[in-house]
């Protein structure tokens, strides 16, 4: 009797097996026969051989965009940039003196409210 709950309990924890997904692809005969060639080089299957290919290959596109790589040239004037930032220019003042104004009139002004 102990054994069958015991069994019960183990039953009742499994995780349910995570959702799969279908992925459909045409080949022409060459793509075919090339993606077959390397699968059978690496004792995969195709369907095995391509889903790594393409796994590994979208980590690096992703790795690619993600990074910013810069010169040495690059790097010195990004970093000037950020710490010594030039003077505000006169189109930047008058954007930030508009947005001071309009947040310093608050709601009242936004909904054109008389409020005496």
């Amino acid at each position: 009797m102990r054994q069958t709950a015991q069994a019960g309990l183990r039953q009742s924890r499994r995780v349910a097996p995570a959702k799969t997904y279908r992925f459909d692809a045409r080949l022409n005969e060459e793509q075919k026969l090339l993606i077959q060639r390397a699968a059978d080089l690496e004792g995969r299957t195709m369907t095995d051989f391509v889903l790594h290919s393409a796994e590994a290959a979208a980590e690096r596109a992703i790795e690619n965009r993600a990074m910013l790589v810069l010169t040495a040239r690059e790097t010195e004037a990004f970093a000037d940039a950020i710490l010594k930032p030039p003077a505000p220019g006169p189109i930047l003042r008058r954007a930030a003196r508009e947005y001071r104004e309009k947040i310093a009139c608050g709601d009242a002004c936004h909904l054109n409210l008389n409020i005496g």
